[in-house]
This record gives structure tokens, sequence and C-alpha cells, in this order.
């Protein structure tokens, strides 16, 4: 049985992204090469996330989720978000994050993916969201850059 992931939408961003090409390489190589891999999954909320952004880039973002399965929104993914908001582990303002965070937790994917340091990929608040999924009865995915998924 394969690992489990979930590609929060940074994660698409940076495969067309021009500004950063460390992180641009590396998540191509990554996708093309060892995504495969994996059960990966997307959500709706990644597709919402992606419509956003600007053409030409739109169309080849929603390309990229397209052939990926969809974590479900539910009733209680939303009460889980909200309980990282209520604990202060995210910001209410961040409430996308909490929501990346919730769908990986409550369907038990085993990594989240993201490039996003500030609110995911940081020691401190995985620490939090870790302790409180344990109280809660909850999963809690690994989360981690693709940098980490690369075969040497």
């Amino acid at each position: 049985m394969k690992l489990s992931l979930y590609l929060e939408t940074s994660v698409v961003g940076a495969y067309l992204d021009n500004g950063d090409g460390f992180r641009r390489d590396l998540t191509i190589r990554w996708w093309e090469h060892e995504l495969g891999e994996y059960q990966a999954f997307s959500s709706v909320l990644v597709q919402r996330e992606l419509e956003r952004v600007a053409e030409p880039h739109r169309t080849g973002y929603l390309n990229l989720i397209k052939p990926l399965a969809q974590l479900e929104l539910s009733e209680e993914v939303a009460i889980l978000a909200e309980g990282y908001i209520s604990r202060g582990i995210f910001h209410r303002k961040f409430m996308a994050d909490a929501f990346h965070v919730a769908l990986a937790s409550f369907h038990k994917v085993d990594y989240l993916v993201t490039w996003n340091f500030g609110h995911l990929a940081n020691v401190r608040k995985q620490a939090r969201i870790r302790l409180f999924n344990t109280a809660a009865g909850f999963f809690s995915p690994v989360i981690i850059t693709p940098e980490f998924l690369v075969h040497s």
C-alpha cells in the first residue's frame, strides 16, 4: 500500500514559480519522477485557491491537480479547523491553512506537503497541532516540504 500525501496549494504554485528557481526545479523533479510513488490528494480548497490565480498560470495549475483525488470537505473537517483557530494554533485570517491541516488530519493522510514555512512547515506549529490532534483523538500528518520526499 502506498503512503498518502495531500498537496497544499503552495506546492502546486511552486511548479510554475519563476521567482524561486530552486523551489520550482525541485518541485518539478519530485512531481514528475516521484509523486507517482504516493497516493496523492488535493482538495476543493486547493482548487478554489488556484482559481483565484491570474492567467497564464491558473490553467496550468488546475491541470496539475486535475488527475489527483480530492479529499472531501465535511462538517467534521470544519469543526477541527475551528478547533485549531479557537486554540490559537492558527489565526483566523489563516483559516485556509487550518483547513489544509484539518483535511489531512481527518482523512488520515500520511504527509501534508507544503512550501508554507510560516504557517505549516514550522516545528512549533506542528508540535501544537500534534498535541491538539492527540488530545482530540485525531491523526496527525507529517507536515513536510517536497525536498524531504526526494530520493537521493
